[in-house]
């Protein structure tokens, strides 16, 4: 059989997901018709953004996680979503925050191991306009996207 697992878990990353209509109505003890309907006028109204496969992420090789607090220079704190906007471009980073306090951007990056994360710091995040960051190493992660490891 042919191997698409990568194929498959970028497509997931991306959305490629569907709820499990027959299974939401078995425990909302619902017609699966009233469960279609609901969830299509859920996401006509953009409540709902996208469905998203929910990953152990050292089984995909992306087990090292950090959060990243990046400060911007002076000429960019003004504007801190055109920066955020172009970080977002990376696949390796799985959020951005705008936040208060003495930083301005929270991202969350996963990678593979420690070397793949110095990379990406020399490649992406030494950039213009950022002037430091700190990293916070995630050591286990216990809890994601509402679901309990």
């Amino acid at each position: 059989m042919k191997e698409i697992t990568p194929k498959l878990i970028s497509l997931f990353k991306e959305g490629y997901c569907t709820p499990q209509i027959a299974r939401i109505a078995r425990k909302l003890k619902e017609p699966s018709t009233t469960i279609h309907y609901n969830i299509k006028k859920l996401e006509k109204e953009k409540a709902i953004k996208t469905y998203k496969a929910v990953f152990d992420y050292a089984k995909i090789a992306e087990g090292f996680c950090t959060f990243v607090l990046v400060s911007l220079s002076p000429d960019e704190y003004g504007d801190p979503e055109r920066i955020g906007k172009d970080l977002a471009k990376h696949p390796e980073i799985e959020s951005i925050d705008i936040i208060t306090g003495d930083w301005e951007l929270l991202l969350k990056v996963r990678v593979k191991n420690q070397d793949d994360y110095y990379h990406f710091v020399k490649t992406v995040i030494s950039r213009k306009g950022i002037v430091k960051i700190n990293s916070l190493v995630s050591f286990k992660q216990l809890k994601t996207e509402f679901v309990a490891l």
